[in-house]
């Protein structure tokens, strides 16, 4: 790698706070009859079941009743597991005739307790939807089933060279289904825009058990209302997606990144303008990283990208990444930045690597990518995808710090590290809280809603991404007006009247 040398605390509201895991009467657990009615529809291998005509092992269903946090425990006895449209049509319409719950799964990779059943609820698992149903070289329009893999649809049109429009660094088990119904947005949000405008079309399952067939591949269709926006980030309570369109980008000719050092945090906001203004079509990222979160990775043998002479007393850290189709012309653009950069009167950095080749192009990114299991292994994460203006990104990440040792609760006993990283491009910062000994009500008490309202204060999002769950279902007035609320419950009425799909998500 080539490498380059040279808080205002504010007024929070006081508000109530509770976790209440909402009661659902109106709902009939499954039985051994429903359990005998389902294998009408279904193979016996797609049928799991603590329930005696069945009796899985309750290992078998221990991953599908806990999320990969291990935040989050489920109380499902039966799992689903259809291979077709028809099929969960199928099931669905008896769920709706007996009143049972459904909590749609995908890759269960989410981090608000989404797929994850609150009593219990049925789980239909689409991870047996993994076919891709088409894709046009020409257009770049992916037709595909909603448990395909997102990893695995990369790399089926690899050949073809095209890419995802979205990259997460759960790709290898995330499914494309989850993705749309939590509107995931990841590292390349940047340059290629959210879900809503490059899902083309959704297949869905209704309530009812009606099938939703809106699978277009056309980019432009103009007639009334477009019903599958409300699908997208819907989380699975107004229908379960089946099958999903989506338009591809061409795949860049040319990538490359640099990964920068910065003085402090201050330097962050004038730096992406720079970057912007030089760089212009060809920047596809922008990840920052503070200097917790890049000490953090050091010690799981992450890197090191720069050495520890160079990195001195850096507060935090800039990814860059850029995606153009001539080479040459790229790095005649990243040349002229980095020299811009270095000879500024007063530098914006203190140093930095550009990579060379594409192993060191991945070795940049492994840095990145790898931090959400460097902060597993050390310990309980309390995370917080949320959107705040990028000039806080630093004074939440402090505050939430502050507010942790104040209340007596950080070091070795509680918590361990409070860090922040994310997508600048977008405002995304992922506020991650470690406990060191694991998950504790006096902490969640601390954290929450202190967090929400520092959010709410800054005029941001209590998610940027991974939707509400039923994490933040009752914090869903920090970002949405009662009106807003209201109508969304109008929506959900009109779609679920008997509120079996996904019941106690996403609304409070």
């Amino acid at each position: 790698m080539l490498r380059l040398h040279n808080s205002i605390r504010p007024a929070f509201r006081s508000r109530r706070w509770a976790h209440n895991i909402p009661t659902f009467s109106h709902l009939n657990s499954v039985n051994e009859e429903d359990i005998a009615h389902f294998s009408n529809i279904l193979a016996p291998t797609s049928i799991l079941s603590t329930l005696s005509s069945v009796s899985t092992p309750a290992d078998d269903i221990a991953p599908y009743n806990i999320d990969w946090m291990g935040k989050y425990h489920g109380q499902a006895n039966s799992v689903l597991r259809p291979r077709t449209t028809q099929q969960v049509s199928e099931i669905v319409k008896y769920c709706a005739q007996r009143k049972i719950g459904i909590v749609p799964q995908g890759g269960n990779t989410g981090l608000v307790g989404g797929g994850i059943s609150l009593q219990k609820e049925i789980v239909l698992s689409l991870g047996a939807m993994n076919n891709v149903r088409s894709f046009d070289p020409v257009s770049g329009v992916l037709v595909a089933d909603a448990g395909c893999i997102l990893q695995s649809l990369s790399e089926y049109i690899a050949p073809h060279n095209h890419i995802m429009p979205l990259d997460l660094g759960a790709k290898g088990s995330c499914q494309i289904g989850g993705n749309v119904s939590t509107n995931a947005g990841g590292l390349r949000l940047l340059r290629y825009g959210s879900l809503h405008g490059t899902v083309l079309g959704l297949e869905v399952v209704l309530p009812d058990g009606t099938i939703l067939d809106q699978l277009s591949t056309l980019r432009k269709d103009n007639t009334g209302y477009d019903l599958k926006q409300l699908f997208i980030g819907g989380e699975g309570t107004l229908g379960i997606v089946t099958g999903v369109s989506i338009l591809t980008p061409p795949a860049p000719q040319a990538t490359n990144n640099i990964f920068l050092a910065l003085p402090r945090f201050d330097n962050v906001l004038p730096l992406f303008q720079t970057v912007k203004r030089q760089l212009g079509e060809i920047m596809s990222a922008f990840e920052y990283i503070d200097r917790t979160a890049y000490d953090m990775g050091l010690q799981h043998g992450l890197g090191p990208l720069l050495s520890a002479d160079e990195v001195g007393d850096s507060q935090c850290f800039v990814l860059v990444e850029t995606s153009g189709g001539n080479q040459d012309h790229d790095l005649e653009k990243l040349n002229s930045l980095l020299e811009s950069l270095l000879t500024a009167d007063e530098p914006l950095i203190n140093t930095g690597v550009l990579s060379q080749s594409p192993t060191q192009f991945n070795s940049i990114w492994a840095l990145r990518e790898g931090l959400t299991e460097c902060v597993q292994k050390e310990g309980k994460p309390y995370k917080y995808d949320v959107s705040v203006p990028l000039a806080d990104f630093q004074n939440v990440v402090d505050a939430v710090r502050e507010r942790m040792i104040s209340k007596g609760l950080y070091g070795d006993h509680a918590i361990s590290k409070v860090m922040g990283y994310g997508h600048v491009g977008d405002g995304n910062l992922h506020l991650n809280v470690i406990a060191k000994h694991g998950y504790r009500p006096e902490l969640e008490a601390a954290l929450e809603p202190f967090i929400y309202e520092i959010v709410a204060d800054r005029k941001g999002s209590v998610s940027a991404e991974h939707g509400i769950g039923s994490m933040k279902r009752d914090a869903l007035h920090y970002s949405k007006s009662e009106v807003s609320i209201e109508w969304m419950r109008k929506v959900k009425q009109v779609f679920d009247p008997l509120n079996i799909m996904n019941p106690g998500k996403v609304l409070p």
